[in-house]
């Protein structure tokens, strides 16, 4: 049987988007992260973390930068007894790249890229896995991998339309919406 996973984006899922987050002082963890994970660690998942990080390819941090937030927020969730499988990222961006950062890269979502990469790296189950993200590209970069489940956090935003399988204010609510309806 091949494992599932948690795919999660990182900025406005984990921690709370503070625009171009990238040292610790300014990193602030989500409103149930810790719950959320713990209960879909629990139930089997693999716990994986895809994140667009355009600040790296705009120059406002480094990639050195960003492995040592990671490794920190790491130990972070280690403490809590969770364990994240990879940390996959896309330093890319389009058009406010700079230099060889300025391209339309596949690990860029909505491009699911990141999702594939782990999908061969873990052997993973997509059509049995869920992703969790803030934004329309991360619920499409799921839906054009195969992720089985979608769920977008609203973050205060208006309702409209959505191709996510469920939508929740924060995600301390995603465990609740995607176990109470799953048993």
């Amino acid at each position: 049987m091949r494992p599932k996973a948690l795919l999660l984006d990182r900025d406005g899922v984990i921690n709370l988007d503070k625009s171009y987050v990238y040292k610790v002082e300014d990193f602030e963890f989500s409103k149930g992260i810790f719950e959320t994970l713990l209960r879909f660690q629990h139930a089997g998942f693999l716990l994986i973390i895809v994140t667009n990080q355009a600040g790296i390819g705009r120059g406002f941090y480094t990639e050195h930068d960003f492995m040592a937030l990671t490794a920190w927020m790491t130990e972070q969730f280690e403490a809590h007894g969770i364990r994240i499988a990879n940390v996959y990222f896309c330093p890319y961006h389009p058009v406010h790249g700079i230099g060889e950062y300025k391209q339309d890269a596949c690990c860029r979502k909505p491009n699911p890229g990141m999702i594939l990469q782990a999908m061969r790296e873990f052997q993973l189950d997509l059509a049995s896995s869920v992703i969790i993200g803030d934004k329309e590209s991360d619920i499409e970069a799921g839906l054009r991998a195969g992720v089985g489940t979608t769920i977008l956090i609203r973050n205060g935003e208006a309702s409209s339309v959505t191709a996510a399988t469920f939508t929740v204010k924060h995600v301390g609510e995603a465990a609740e919406r995607f176990f109470g309806t799953c048993k």
